[in-house]
C-alpha cells in the first residue's frame, strides 16, 4: 500500500471516529430524544468506530511491511 492510500484511509478513519464521537456528545446531551433512538444510534456509533480502528490498524500495518521490504497479504 502506498503512503498516500494509507493516509487517506487513516484520515478516512480519523474523520469518522471525530464525527461520531461528536454525534454521541450531542446525543447524551439532548433530553428530546427517546431511550430507543439513543439505544440505536450508539450501537451503530460503536460498530462505526470498530471499523474505524481496524482500518487505522491494516493501513498502519501494510505500511510497516511495505516499507519493512516484506510483501503485504
Amino acid at each position: 500500500m502506498s503512503r498516500r492510500e494509507s493516509l487517506l484511509l487513516r484520515v478516512a478513519a480519523g474523520w469518522t471516529a471525530f464525527v461520531w464521537a461528536v454525534f454521541l456528545r450531542n446525543l447524551f446531551k439532548d433530553h428530546t430524544r427517546t431511550a430507543g433512538f439513543k439505544a440505536v444510534h450508539t450501537v451503530i456509533a460503536v460498530v462505526s468506530l470498530v471499523f474505524a480502528v481496524v482500518i487505522w490498524v491494516i493501513a498502519t500495518r501494510s505500511r510497516q511491511h511495505d516499507r519493512a521490504g516484506t510483501p503485504s497479504s
